[in-house]
């Protein structure tokens, strides 16, 4: 995780047409699914598009400082699969399929980040449901977000609609700062405790919220790729994930429309 840095008005200018721009590409890769499709046709969807964008996959090659590059511009993970599922030719989508894809990129410099959990044809009432609640538990944590507002606000309300509605809430993953990184300061947990440290919002500031809300239990594992994590009790889970600007009243969501 690197350090925060205070964003300047031109990179806030760069960076909301990062966004205009990612989610742009995402969406059409939303259009592209279907049963049938292949996780790796997806990605390369993804690549083009970005690269058209006039962007910079900023997945492709991420964690070559650890020896373990991401070897994708699209992270497709499917049902039990919480995140950084690596595209694949032989994992093609089927009627029923939760996928959720997670893609990032850089324009002038700035990174933004977003993911969305998609339907593939047909699913389940249950899966249908899950999805649902891990859209709305985004959105009541970005409307308890402002200047002056605490990570707790934040946090509470997620966990508090996601386990309301009966899911639970993956405490191995949290949503972060990012705009000159993928990665930076602040960790932003999807929920809250006594031992996490609190924070206040200031104005500026730069933040990938991400919800992983899960069906069953909250613990997750690694998968054998290294990189693809898992329920443990192998149900479902979804995946919502937006880039915010923190403002005196509120946010912008960059990566919405």
């Amino acid at each position: 995780m690197k350090e925060y840095r205070e964003k300047s008005a031109q990179e806030l200018k760069s960076l909301r047409e990062s966004g205009k721009r990612l989610r742009t590409v995402l969406a059409t890769v939303i259009q592209a699914v279907q049963p049938g499709i292949s996780t790796k046709e997806l990605d390369t969807i993804a690549e083009r598009e970005i690269r058209a964008a006039g962007g910079i996959p900023i997945f492709k090659g991420y964690g070559s400082e650890w020896g373990k590059p991401f070897p994708a511009s699209l992270c497709t993970s499917l049902n039990q699969e919480v995140v950084h599922g690596i595209p694949s030719e032989k994992r093609v989508l089927r009627e029923g399929d939760l996928v959720k894809l997670d893609i990032g990129l850089r324009f002038e410099g700035m990174v933004t980040d977003m993911a969305r959990t998609v339907a593939v044809g047909s699913v389940s009432a249950e899966a249908e449901r899950l999805l649902r609640i891990t859209r709305e538990s985004l959105d009541f944590g970005i409307e308890n977000i402002r200047a002056g507002a605490h990570l707790s606000d934040y946090a509470r309300a997620v966990q508090g609609h996601a386990e309301r509605n009966g899911y639970a809430v993956v405490r191995d993953l949290v949503g972060h700062g990012v705009g000159h990184e993928l990665h930076e300061d602040p960790q932003v947990p999807n929920y809250f405790h006594a031992g996490i440290r609190d924070f206040a919002f200031t104005k500026g500031m730069v933040l990938a919220l991400e919800p992983m809300i899960n069906a069953g239990g909250l613990q997750v594992r690694i998968a054998p790729d290294g990189w693809t994590f898992v329920t443990n009790d192998g149900k479902l889970s979804a995946h919502f994930e937006d880039t915010i600007i923190v403002t005196e009243s509120g946010t912008e969501i960059v990566t919405r429309g």
